[in-house]
């Protein structure tokens, strides 16, 4: 399986950088997702995790470290968060890290709201 490695983008949209790793199940979205086409952007990502569940079913350390995201974008992340745990569930080792800068409280919200409605363990990390 291939890793899958997408450089952030800053423009008229911002797009994150994402790096996941097929060897060691490190994955992580860094930066700002602003997108007008997110479905389109998030498709392989979610195609990518779900190859990995049912193919190589290593653990995955998954790692987000946002700025800043649209509503569009959260709903891409709740998607992922629920594949995550439809591999934990599966017996898949998971590790979902949720980093966030200190004085927002949204992200950090957004990270504690998907924790409880998914009953799935969120690391909230404050930098």
């Amino acid at each position: 399986m291939e890793n899958l490695i997408i450089e952030g983008v800053k423009s008229t949209y911002f797009t994150p950088q994402v790096i996941f790793n097929a060897d060691t199940g490190e994955c992580s979205i860094t930066g700002e997702s602003y997108l007008e086409d997110t479905w389109d952007f998030y498709r392989p990502i979610l195609g990518w995790l779900k190859q990995y569940s049912d193919e190589v079913k290593k653990p995955i350390n998954f790692t987000f470290d946002l700025t800043y995201y649209n509503t569009s974008s959260s709903k891409c992340f709740l998607d992922i968060v629920k594949q995550l745990k439809e591999y934990q569930d599966a017996g898949g080792s998971v590790v979902i890290n949720w980093k966030h800068p200190e004085d927002d409280d949204d992200i950090r919200e957004e990270a504690e709201d998907y924790k409880n409605f998914l009953n799935i363990e969120i690391n909230i990390i404050s930098y």
